[in-house]
């Protein structure tokens, strides 16, 4: 009957629980970063509605601004898909857009084709460059400026009646004929108003600030904010969404310019927002923090008694193995030279600590021996064999040479 033989554990095993305590630190603080995410998710999907958003008595929200419209007889409506923003594009709607850098240029292109015709008033909040390009083409954007109280300088009625506004941000200049511009800085304007078919105007707005809560009573922001909104019965105010099916384009949908020649569906990745990824970034750079604060800081060496007795012709015949696995016939010759200038320097009347030098160990030598056959400084410190061949050449002469050192 044979009995199975347990598997003897070495010192570098780790028992189940050794894992749980080195591990137990980094698995509670990812499981605190999930529950606060989690937390921090759950409180912005409640009251707090976010950045400009009609809903929000928060400082960043706009509540403020739509209740005053209400009470002026206008209807604010909250959109969050360009499905609803296009059917609600008439002639007695103005629609505020909150967000138009963070729609795709297909979503860009399909509210510029609905605005165009409508005769309503299109507002676009701090657009940039690239959502100019699409949603007002006859305009460029400029660099941006600092947001500060500044005077209309121009005949809107609107900025002339509110005076001194919170204003700046996104530079806008055009060449098109009948455009408003107001609110200069630096010569170029950060509210600018362009004439649209029919009845229709789109306003464009460098800086969200008169729309906010904590700006509404500052100068004139509250007017300028329910002049630009409240020129027709029905505003929508259009939040854009994540979950929007018109964020997908389809490979139907030509695109007008070069930007998104290439069409079809777009890529898992490039609907994750930009804050997820620079949060996996992050985690990434913790997880290696944490790496290199866990590894095991290697300390001054020990020595150690061996719990067996291992002869000495066996450690040499191992080290001279690794030494020939390696090809490391440097490291070997030095090894071989070493030891024997170590052995003969006590036979020379040679310090151990002179037996390094050659200026004092090479002289020693000659004069020991009647008659020195080959060039003891490249025996004793020279080069590195060229190859095997060598090394046990080198081997000989180092071993006659001991040889004759002792028996002269």
């Amino acid at each position: 009957m044979t009995g199975t033989t347990a598997v003897p554990t070495t010192s570098d095993s780790r028992t189940p629980g050794q894992i749980w305590q080195r591990a137990r630190g980094i698995l509670l603080a990812v499981l605190v970063l999930v529950v606060a995410g989690v937390a921090f998710a759950a409180l912005q999907s409640g009251g707090q509605h976010g950045r400009l958003d009609p809903r929000s008595p928060d400082p960043q929200g706009s509540r403020a601004v739509a209740e005053l419209l209400r009470a002026q007889g206008v209807s604010v409506d909250v959109a969050t898909t360009l499905a609803e923003v296009t059917s609600a594009a008439e002639s007695d709607t103005t629609l505020l857009v909150a967000g138009p850098n963070l729609l795709t240029s297909h979503q860009q292109r399909l509210l510029s084709a609905a605005t165009a015709e409508s005769g309503g008033r299109t507002v676009l909040v701090a657009p940039g460059p690239a959502s100019v390009a699409r949603l007002a083409p006859p305009v460029r954007a400029e660099s941006a400026g600092p947001v500060a109280g500044r005077s209309p300088n121009c005949a809107l009625p609107a900025a002339r009646a509110a005076g001194t506004a919170d204003m700046g941000g996104t530079h806008y200049s055009t060449e098109t004929d009948g455009a408003t511009a107001c609110y200069p800085d630096a010569g170029h304007a950060t509210l600018l108003v362009l004439p649209e078919r029919q009845t229709g105007d789109t306003v464009l707005l460098g800086s969200p600030d008169i729309f906010r809560n904590d700006r509404l009573d500052k100068r004139g922001n509250a007017s300028l904010a329910l002049q630009l909104l409240g020129s027709r019965p029905h505003l929508v105010w259009y939040l854009p969404s994540l979950d929007d099916p018109s964020a997908i384009e389809t490979g139907s949908e030509k695109p007008h310019d070069g930007a998104d020649e290439a069409g079809g569906e777009r890529s898992f990745i490039s609907l994750i927002p930009s804050g997820w990824l620079w949060g996996t970034l992050q985690l990434a750079v913790a997880a290696g923090l944490a790496a290199v604060w866990r590894a095991r800081r290697l300390g001054p060496l020990v020595t150690e008694r061996l719990p067996v007795a291992v002869r000495a012709s066996e450690s040499t015949e191992g080290r001279a193995r690794l030494y020939r696995k390696a090809n490391a016939r440097d490291r070997a010759a030095a090894t071989l030279r070493a030891a024997t200038r170590t052995r003969i320097s006590p036979l020379l009347g040679v310090s151990p600590r002179d037996s390094e030098s050659p200026e004092v160990l090479l002289p020693a030598v000659t004069a020991r021996l009647s008659t020195p056959g080959e060039d003891l400084g490249t025996l004793l410190f020279g080069p590195a064999p060229a190859d095997d061949a060598a090394l046990v050449l080198l081997t000989d002469q180092l071993d006659a040479l001991e040889r004759e050192v002792r028996t002269s």
